[in-house]
Order: structure tokens, then sequence, then C-alpha cells
């Protein structure tokens, strides 16, 4: 097949995996803000609101590498329904919980940590799919760049589907709505012939000396990912404040966020479409600077127009990092651990975000607003840097099917001639 979305799209099964997984990561982009206003409702407290939210994305953050090993080791189907079952009862009761005002704080806490234990790990597990199913890894690139645009619907349509709800129900609605989506998507996803594709290996999935080289693989696009994340979260409220500097209303800042968005989408499909010819391995830290410096240059715009298209121009860095972090991981790992590369870049975007946030809300009451855009965009592209350094370290080669071959010999982090198998 010729290498383009179009071939993409046409393979078997493809389009009833990515329906089904737009389903159920749609959960994703409903559940924050659901529990957010339903726990505020509830509880009438903005603190234990922030704390629920604080514990669910802690909880979700930390364990996703324990939720893909699980993945890993018992295969997409058992394991990814039984997390969704799971996570959506949790969801269910916290939408009980809190539909009327005066419920305990203690009890909400305890199930929005609760709830973070469970949501299934779709994002990597779609990724592993799209290697099990392409040979070619350029058709894998195609398909990691439409998944991208997926997952950037799901958090500009998420919102929008909880501020729908809420008009005609209660915020608890919304909950159970995160808690519908989740089952009916997974279970439409897991039923997919696609997912048969992806089982687990069979005795132990690799020696201890493949384990050691996959984890050093990987360093390289979880440096970047979270370099990213952290820009992410910075920017979401640095956009805020610089909003309410020059007096516009906050239905602004959301259409510079959602500019963003429209960014990343534009250039997640750009980086898909290209017939990259140069190692992923030095196009990554590439990335990761651009979105730094288009940080960093946001603070210096003297207007929201100009602010915006420097936002939008960060935003074409955002989903060909990510997309490329996610590649470098899968070639990185050895039979049995994609799955869990996937969600260590995961980890690690999630980790920059909230990193980004609580920086940002530090810095503002201390430094001028151009210097909390150049902060982080200054430490993005540091570790766009320090990751470049370490472009050449070994990992896991994937030869046709999926299946790993070892790589040759790593050189100099910046003349080896040794990259990534989607280098064309």
């Amino acid at each position: 097949m010729r290498p383009s979305y179009a071939a993409v799209l046409r393979a078997p099964h493809v389009r009833r995996t990515l329906a089904a997984s737009l389903v159920a990561r749609l959960s994703y982009g409903t559940a924050p803000l659901s529990v957010m206003l339903a726990v505020t409702r509830a509880s009438g407290s903005y603190a234990v609101a922030g704390t629920v939210l604080a514990l669910f994305g802690a909880t979700t953050v930390l364990l996703s590498p324990l939720r893909a090993a699980f993945v890993d080791r018992y295969g997409p189907r058992r394991a990814l329904l039984s997390m969704a079952l799971l996570y959506a009862c949790v969801l269910g009761l916290l939408a009980v919980v809190s539909r009327r005002p005066g419920a305990p704080a203690l009890l909400l806490c305890a199930l929005g940590t609760a709830a973070g234990v469970f949501p299934p790990p779709l994002g990597p597990t779609v990724r592993a799919v799209w290697s099990a199913l392409f040979d070619d890894r350029r058709l894998v690139q195609r398909a990691y760049g439409l998944d991208a645009v997926v997952e950037e619907l799901t958090f500009v349509t998420g919102p929008l589907l909880v501020g729908t709800a809420v008009r005609y129900a209660p915020p608890a609605a919304g909950v159970a709505l995160s808690a519908l989506l989740v089952t009916a998507g997974t279970i439409a996803f897991v039923t997919s012939p696609g997912v048969a594709r992806v089982r687990p290996p069979a005795g132990t999935p690799a020696r201890p000396h493949g384990r050691l080289r996959g984890v050093r693989g990987l360093a390289q696009p979880v440096l970047v990912a979270a370099g990213a994340g952290l820009a992410v979260g910075a920017l979401d409220l640095l956009v805020m404040a610089f909003a309410e500097q020059r007096g516009h209303g906050d239905d602004v800042v959301a259409w510079v966020l959602a500019a963003l968005s429209a960014g990343s989408a534009v250039g997640g499909l750009l980086n898909g479409a290209v017939e990259w010819r140069g190692s992923a391995r030095v196009r990554l830290p590439l990335l990761g600077a651009g979105l730094g410096l288009a940080v960093a240059a946001a603070g210096l715009a003297p207007g929201l127009g100009v602010l915006t298209a420097t936002v939008v121009c960060g935003g074409l860095f955002i989903a060909p990092a990510l997309t490329t972090s996610y590649l470098l991981a899968d070639e990185s790992s050895p039979e049995g651990f994609s799955t869990r590369a996937g969600a260590w870049v995961n980890m690690a975007v999630n980790g920059g975000i909230s990193a980004g946030s609580a920086a940002a809300g530090a810095l503002l009451g201390h430094l001028p607003l151009e210097w909390c855009f150049a902060v982080p965009g200054a430490v993005t592209v540091a570790a766009a840097g320090l990751a470049g350094c370490l472009g050449s370290t070994g990992g896991y080669r994937k030869g046709r099917g999926g299946r790993p071959r070892a790589r040759r010999g790593a050189g100099n982090c910046a003349t080896s001639p040794d990259g990534p198998a989607d280098e064309h």
C-alpha cells in the first residue's frame, strides 16, 4: 500500500478500532471537568474539589505504567475490559454520592483516589495495535498521526459534551456520562478484530539485558514528552494571565487554547504525511526545541492576535513531538513491553503538564509575565537539548509484524547513523 492516510483508513479493522477508541477516550476529556463540577456542587468547596482532582490526577499518572504492564502481560481484551468496568463502577458511585449537596469530603476524596487507580491505558494500547496491524513503519507513522488528531478531538469535544449535559441535568450526570463512554467504547474496542493482533507474549517476554536496553532507549522520548507537557501545562495558565492583564474575558482564553489544539492537530497530520528521511532521534529534539522557543516567544507578543498566532505555531510542534516520542518508545521496547513503553511517555506528558501548571502559578506571583513565558520555554528547550545527547542510546528496532530485532551499536550522540526503523 502507498503510505498515506487513505491507505491507513482502508486497512482492515482500522476504522472500527479508531472509532471505538475515540468513544472510549472521550471519557478522559469529560471526566476531569465533570468530577470538578460535581464535587464542587456536592461539597460546596473549591478546596475539596481541587483536592479530589489532585488525588484523581496523581493516582492516574503514577499508576499508568502498572496498568500498562497488565495489558502487556494479559493482553488488551482481558486487562482493558476489567479496568474499564472497575473504573466505570467507581465513577458511577461518585455520581451517586455527588448528586446532592452535603456529601462527606473524605468519601469524595476516597472515590476520587479510587477512580484514578483504574482508567484503562487506551492510548498506549491503541498505538500498540497500529504497530501490530502494519508491517510498513511509514504506515505506522500515518496511523500515529491520525491517532494524535483523535486525542486532540477528545480534549476539545469532551468539555463541550459536559457543558451540554449540565445545562439540562445536575453535574453528576457528566460523571455518569464518563462512565458510560468508557464502558461502551472499551467494549467496542476490545471486540475489534484488530485488537486481537496484540497478544501477550508466550513465556518470559524478554531477557534481562533486553529489558535494560529498552529502558535506555526510552530516555530520549520520555525527556521530550515531559518537556512538551510542561510547556502545554504552563501555557494554559499563562494565556489566562495574559488575557486578564490586557482586559480580555475568560471566553477569549478558551478560543486561544482551542487554537493551540487546532495547531497541534494540523501539525500531527503534516508530520504523519511527510516522508521523513532523517533519523527520528535527531528530529525529536528539534521538535521539542521548536515548541520551547514558541512558548518563550509568546511572552513577547504585543497583543492577543500575535499571542494567538504564536500559540498556533507552538501547537504545530506538539503532536509531532508526542507522536515521534511514542514511535520511538515503541521502537525501543522489546517484545511484550510496547504498552508499557507508551505508558511511560504518556506519564511523562501528564507529569509535565502538572508540573508546568504548578510552576506557572508560582512564577506569576514573582516574575514579570514575559519571564513567566520564558522560563518554561527555556526548560523545554533544555530538555530537548539533553534528549539530543541521548539520541543514540540503544534499544530495540521493530521488524516486520512488530517483532523486535536488536539494534546495531550506537555511536556518538550527534553523529550516529543508526536511526530508528521508521527512517527512510
